[in-house]
């Protein structure tokens, strides 16, 4: 009988989303928002009491509802990429803007996945007992209202939704302006799966205004009713939610990431890896920024690596070692050992030795993700211990930077700081915990 109504529900969203999508007019902006904060909160109270099989089965339903809705939300996309594009934006802000029907899919594909993950709630991380026979749990609960503030990434939509419920909390969306209509497909498609499967609606709610106005609301708390804030998007968004925001922030400033490849890095190997984290996609967080060489590869893999470099269309700023390797190498100022330019841009700097690599980093990073290409053990265990990072690899692309690349089913964000929350933000990172007591009639003397 739930299936039935289920399939009924994603049915009508189908012809529901054939309808232009509008933004209301409201002169008071907290009008609208202070009511989904009380709803938010009011759903945290019955998601806390939520089963693991009922949580799955409406994530799996919102899932099949973004496929069914697939065609709305390519529409609805396409009009936002015209818009970005007749405002000039760049290639990479529109790649990142940009769905197909794979990308659709595997965003379906990705909540999905988050259905299938273990059900981190009511998880006894660790139990012990006391002298006088108290027994005591640590176990995992859901933080409570997540909001989440987001700029022309439409797949966070999804991804952030179907995270924030697993964990058994509510959320918030702010998508950007630039992704409104994508952001509102999706989100339909998800309160579609939500409805079908007897959950409420407003487990997650989208904010139906561009007004930015409502970021500065979200920030303060919405009187009480959020818990955690994730921003997603460009410095200029996080540098606002992290000066602005009166609750705790998962977050990174920016995704300034490194690879260092050293005297004993194989060629072959450096090639592979250097293209992949530049160039797969240079509009992530995780695309490399600056390529560090060791004076001592110099001879055999400046040259080489330059050259793959500009040939796969990505323009090269170095130091004088570097521009010495190849003409079409531009002068590298000081600015771009600390830019993240997420573009077919990268800084590259001779250095002497694993030593002044990681200085290099610790100075000029940013604490997201940094990699090491060598085939010396000692060297990368000494990169791996030293670099302050959330995410740092060895002999590896640092496009790894991935919640779905470390299998949490995909992420809400990466964060850099060191409280709470490092490295990818999963379905386990998205709770908190407490602690629960069994005695017997003991009291205290």
């Amino acid at each position: 009988m739930l299936g039935r109504h289920r399939d009924q529900k994603v049915a009508e969203m189908s012809v529901l989303l054939k309808k232009p999508i509008e933004e209301p007019e409201v002169g008071d902006i907290s009008a609208i928002m202070r009511p989904i904060g009380a709803n938010a909160r009011a759903a945290a109270g019955i998601l806390a009491t939520i089963g693991p099989n009922e949580k799955e089965s409406a994530i799996k339903a919102m899932a099949q509802a973004v496929r069914v809705a697939t065609p709305a939300i390519l529409v609805a996309n396409g009009e936002d990429v015209e818009q970005a594009e007749k405002a000039g934006e760049t290639a990479a802000f529109v790649d990142r803007l940009k769905l197909d029907e794979k990308r659709v899919a595997a965003m379906a594909d990705g909540i999905d996945t988050v259905a299938a993950l273990p059900d981190p709630i009511g998880t006894v991380m660790s139990a012990w007992d006391r002298p006088n026979g108290m027994r005591i749990e640590r176990v995992r609960v859901p933080l409570g209202v997540i909001g989440v503030i987001y700029e022309s990434r439409p797949n966070v939509t999804a991804d952030a939704g179907a995270l924030g419920f697993k964990a058994g909390n509510a959320v918030i969306l702010r998508g950007g302006s630039d992704s409104f209509r994508t952001s509102c497909a999706i989100h339909a498609a998800i309160a579609a799966g939500l409805s079908g499967a007897g959950m409420p609606e407003t487990a997650i709610q989208l904010v139906p205004t561009r007004d930015r106005d409502a970021v500065g609301l979200m920030l303060a708390g919405l009187d009480g009713a959020i818990d955690v804030i994730v921003p997603r998007g460009g410095k200029g968004l996080v540098a606002r939610v992290q000066a602005e925001a009166r609750l705790p922030v998962f977050a990174h400033l920016d995704g300034n990431c490194h690879v260092y490849v050293d005297k004993a890095a194989d060629l072959t190997m450096a090639k592979s890896i250097v293209l992949n984290s530049k160039m797969r996609r240079t509009g992530v967080c995780g695309a490399a920024e600056t390529l560090l060489i060791d004076r001592g590869a110099a001879p055999t893999h400046l040259v080489a690596l330059v050259r793959m470099l500009i040939d796969a269309g990505c323009e090269v700023r170095g130091d004088r070692d570097t521009q010495a390797a190849d003409p079409r190498v531009k002068r590298a100022t000081e600015e771009d050992w600390s830019t993240e330019y997420l573009d077919a841009i990268i800084a590259v700097k001779l250095v002497d030795g694993i030593d002044e690599a990681i200085t290099h980093v610790e100075r000029y990073g940013s604490h997201h993700t940094d990699a090491i290409v060598t085939a010396d053990r000692v060297a990368a265990e000494k990169f791996l211990g030293r670099v302050d990072s959330a995410i740092v690899l060895h002999n590896a692309s640092t496009q790894f930077a991935d919640g779905g690349e470390f299998g949490f089913g995909a992420e809400i964000g990466i964060a850099t700081g060191r409280l709470h929350a490092r490295g990818p933000v999963g379905v386990e990172q998205l709770t908190t915990f407490k602690y629960r007591v069994r005695g017997s009639g003991q009291t205290r003397s």
